[in-house]
């Protein structure tokens, strides 16, 4: 599945580098402006911070909601006290685009994640044109040496790079290009199975001073409290976002650790 992902996704970008070359792509990224400190916004705190997701549809669960006017929901999001949106920019299989982005960039003034199954300095440019602050490489869909080339590359223009991991293996991979901002993604992207105990198991290994991420696998209040309870700094949230009322969601996992 991962690789379908990743091989559709750079497909996509070489059909938009066709219409928008490389150098006026690159052009746009270094005349936009600057990106907003996410390692700032995401720092662990007293309580557990949430990155809210602009989801549409997925794999594993096809259809979850319409959103026709992703720049709503974001600042609902930002209304219910998110740290950071994110934003499927792959269309295929999410039903997501830059544009999504672009419109989310522009209603609200937290920082912005491009969530996408990047793999080429084209995609990185593209999120920073689009005014992204945060993009999402994933170790699994990558070789080690791409990998530091973009994380370096994001850094380069000033945005942050989340580092995805589901394994041990990969999770000592973003450990060995320094990542600051790591995620434990408790669904495997080959098999789209759910591990929701994968974070709690992985999450000593994670360098003190990494912003510890823990992605997929939340339906409910109780489950932000686990992954708070197993260390997470941040918690990534997208379908019970998505399907229900997003503020009063998001107010309730919030206030999970509370508990």
């Amino acid at each position: 599945m991962l690789a379908d992902l990743m091989a559709g996704a750079k497909a996509d970008a070489e059909a938009r580098l066709a219409n928008r070359p490389f150098a006026t792509v690159e052009a746009a990224a270094h005349a936009a402006p600057p990106a907003f400190d996410a390692l700032a916004a995401l720092a662990p705190a007293d309580r557990v911070k949430i990155i809210a997701e602009v989801k549409r549809s997925s794999p594993s669960r096809g259809a979850l909601a319409e959103i026709p006017d992703p720049a709503l929901l974001a600042s609902l999001y930002e209304q219910g006290g998110a740290s950071a949106v994110s934003v499927l920019t792959e269309g295929r299989r999410f039903g997501g685009s830059l544009e999504d982005l672009e419109a989310v960039r522009a209603s609200i003034s937290l920082p912005v994640l491009r969530k996408d199954f990047i793999s080429s300095p084209y995609q990185v440019f593209e999120a920073r044109a689009a005014r992204a602050d945060l993009v999402l490489l994933i170790v699994a869909g990558l070789e080690q040496k791409p990998l530091q080339i973009l994380h370096e590359l994001i850094l380069e223009l000033g945005m942050t790079p989340l580092v995805e991991t589901h394994t041990a293996d990969e999770l000592e991979r973003a450990i060995d290009i320094d990542a600051k901002l790591i995620g434990v993604n408790a669904r495997n992207l080959s098999t789209f199975e759910l591990d929701q105990s994968l974070f709690g198991t992985l999450a000593d290994r994670i360098p003190a001073g990494t912003v510890r991420v823990a992605e997929s696998a939340v339906k409910t209040a109780d489950d932000v409290a686990r992954y708070r309870a197993d260390g997470a700094d941040v918690v990534l949230v997208g379908e019970a976002l998505v399907t229900g009322d997003p503020v009063s969601t998001l107010q309730q996992f919030l206030g999970a650790h509370q508990r």
